[in-house]
């Protein structure tokens, strides 16, 4: 049995990736700030946790993944950093490490880092490197890599950083993640809309096919074969992108199609509306923002596939159901 640990656990795209796997594992915990984020973690998985900060937390897992708050170092947004000297939602990063320092002789055998491509950045790569140069520090052996949603399968461009620290002296190959054909956007979308999605907002309208040459500020593509990153909001310019209708109109994504191009099912989505239910004749914040905010399942279920069979001395094999099971 796998022992995992997420930190910053949004909506548990950890724990997803390995259900979907079949991987026999146990979720030691969860610790997430966000109370929305922690209902909706309940409603899908355990029903028992309460919004916790990483502040003073203390726990032993085999895998401890963490996808540390982005804001401050997207390029999206106003960029103030995460140096262990700042006082950034992104600067908690740190507490991860402190939490690991504190393990003493139990350190977890993985930790799985994950963020916006902007901590490379020449303005951010400081923290990025030092991040590296701690966990070695600590004992680990850092790799890292950007991974794009759509090599997995999934019609989204996502570009994020992966950074694979195994504890030792033993190197993550990224080369062996399994790549996926991207799948068919079709698969994705609702087939029947609503006018609730139909793009209305003058400042929205004016903006289509006005900037679809790939650039973040101002953008309102298009969605031909894939969608752009997922973010928090889609009724505002920008968005992932927009659909056409028909006769000159547009929608926005709606809250269960920005799910599935997280990785997530639509057993998981009703499972969330449930706990965050949908007002009538508004759309769902909420369950934007918490798709918004997760890790593609889809792409960290390629990398524990290769952290399992190589390092936990472990095979999957198919039952007859073509679920996915692992054998020690």
């Amino acid at each position: 049995m796998i022992k995992i640990l997420e930190l910053f656990g949004g909506i548990g795209a950890p724990r997803k990736a390995l259900i979907n796997l079949g991987v026999d594992h146990k979720a030691i915990d969860y610790v997430e700030i966000d109370e929305k984020a922690v209902r909706a973690y309940n409603a899908l998985y355990d029903n028992r946790y309460k919004a916790t900060s990483v502040v003073g937390y203390d726990l032993k897992p085999d895998i401890l993944v963490h996808g540390s708050p982005c804001q401050d170092f997207s390029r999206a947004g106003i960029r103030l950093g995460g140096s262990d000297e700042d006082k950034t939602r992104s600067s908690l990063m740190w507490e991860t490490l402190r939490i690991i320092e504190h393990m003493g002789e139990w350190k977890p055998r993985y930790v799985v880092w994950e963020n916006v491509k902007g901590v490379l950045d020449k303005d951010m790569i400081h923290s990025f490197n030092k991040y590296l140069v701690r966990m070695k520090e600590l004992g680990y052996t850092n790799t890292f890599d950007v991974l794009n949603a759509m090599d997995f399968g999934i019609p989204q461009k996502r570009e994020r950083v992966f950074v694979v620290s195994i504890l030792g002296r033993k190197v993550f190959d990224f080369s062996k993640l399994e790549k996926k054909p991207m799948r068919n956007i079709s698969e994705y979308l609702e087939k029947k809309g609503s006018d609730l999605y139909r793009i209305k907002t003058p400042s929205m309208l004016s903006k289509i096919g006005k900037n679809d040459s790939g650039s973040f500020a101002g953008r309102l593509t298009k969605i031909e074969d894939y969608t752009w990153t997922i973010t928090t909001k889609q009724n505002r310019c920008p968005n992932s992108g927009i659909i056409d209708i028909g006769e000159g109109e547009y929608r926005m994504l709606t809250e269960k199609e920005c799910w599935r191009l997280m990785g997530f099912d639509d057993e998981d989505y009703e499972a969330v509306l449930k706990a965050h239910p949908t007002r009538k004749g508004c759309t769902n914040g909420i369950l934007y923002r918490l798709a918004g905010n997760s890790i593609v399942v889809n792409v960290l279920e390629a990398i524990f596939e290769v952290l399992i069979k190589e390092d936990f001395a472990t095979e999957f094999i198919n039952e007859s159901n073509g679920q996915m099971q692992l054998i020690c």
